[in-house]
Formats: C-alpha cells, structure tokens, sequence
C-alpha cells in the first residue's frame, strides 16, 4: 500500500469547515421548519461534503478508492 500520510487534510482545514458549515445550515433549516425541499437539499450537501473528505482521506491512506469505477 502506497501511504501519504503528507496528504492527509489536517483538521483545521478549509474543507472540514465547510462541511461543517453546511451541517449547520442543514440543522439550523430543519430546527426552523424550513421546506421539505430545503432541507433535503441542505442535508445532501452536507453529506456529499463529508462524504468528499472521507473519500479523500482514504485514497490518500491507501484505502479503497471509491471514485473509481
């Protein structure tokens, strides 16, 4: 296995901050009774994001590489 450990994002990186972010605006929409719609929407990104961080790290680390089909 090829490990880059130099590529692994650190925790204060820009990426996890908005995949936070979007986390938050997706709970803050559900908590205000935001359209259905919305929500959903707010939740895909959120997932879609961090799913994105996951899939990198573990390609990096020498994991499964999802993004190749």
């Amino acid at each position: 296995m090829n490990r880059d450990v130099t590529k692994v994002l650190p925790p204060d990186h820009q990426a996890f901050a908005d995949a936070i972010e979007a986390m938050k605006r997706y709970q803050e929409a559900k908590d205000a009774g935001a359209p259905p719609e919305e929500v959903e929407h707010l939740k895909n990104l959120a997932e879609s994001l961090f799913q994105a961080i996951n899939d990198y790290q573990l390609s990096v680390l020498g994991g499964p590489d999802y993004t190749r089909h």
